[in-house]
């Protein structure tokens, strides 16, 4: 495990460091007086645990872990035997070491690092392994209210300029937006442009002629490019 000490006092550092070179894989990759240089260390690189003094001039402890944006599992050391409670209001400090530290009790320490870093993978796997959320609707922007639609509603969508006009099948709706931007929001196994200011659900289509298609009473022109594909989406009875 790759650790950091942070402790504004030399003696107090030099004792962690090691307790550590004493325990079999746990390896200090840095010490910091400075509560201030530790945090731009760990902005550019990440680490399983950090040896955290509480009492540290102009930025406590409890301040470095309110300020770190992805936080390693935190062990604070401290002579301080009053702050217990407080330090266990944190998710990611794992235990609570009283000056002067033994190495058994050290050890202690670092089976509790070694479980909850095990437990943070469990955690991390399942998240990982959740199947990606299907969305079927999508909200717009209209007179700073969001209104939503279901995809399965939505008609057509035609460029107007710096605008975009959404038919549905019982409203229109019209957004400041491009294109580009809501193609990128919309499922591709039902949407498809069809022409530079059209985007169409292919489910719509009442009849193809020609370079046009026919969604509700809406004429909807195709493009020579986006023909094959469109004719790719539709279950074709040959």
């Amino acid at each position: 495990m790759n650790c950091i000490i942070v402790d504004d006092e030399t003696t107090a550092r030099a004792i962690v460091s090691k307790l550590c070179s004493d325990t079999q894989d746990m390896n200090v990759l840095e010490e910091f007086s400075s509560a201030i240089d530790a945090i731009k260390f760990l902005n550019k690189q990440s680490v399983d645990v950090v040896f955290l003094d509480i009492h540290m001039p102009t930025f406590t402890g409890f301040d470095f872990v309110e300020t770190l944006k992805e936080s390693p599992k935190i062990v604070l050391v401290t002579s301080d035997k009053e702050l217990a409670t407080q330090a266990f209001e944190y998710e990611n400090i794992v235990d609570y070491l009283v000056k002067p530290i033994t190495q058994e009790r050290f050890n202690k320490s670092v089976v509790k690092i070694t479980n909850a870093l095990n437990n943070q993978t469990i955690i991390n796997s399942a998240e990982n392994n959740k199947p990606a959320k299907q969305n079927n609707e999508l909200f717009i922007n209209i007179d700073h209210r969001l209104i939503k639609l279901k995809f399965d509603e939505i008609l057509l969508i035609k460029a107007l300029g710096d605008y975009i006009n959404i038919k549905t099948e019982k409203e229109d709706y019209k957004v400041h937006t491009t294109l580009k931007k809501i193609k990128e929001k919309l499922p591709q196994n039902t949407f498809i442009q069809t022409h530079r200011s059209y985007i169409i659900n292919f489910t719509k289509i009442i009849d193809i002629e020609d370079n046009s298609v026919l969604i509700a009473k809406n004429v909807v022109p195709i493009s020579r490019s986006s023909r094959p594909e469109l004719m790719q989406h539709l279950n074709l009875l040959k």
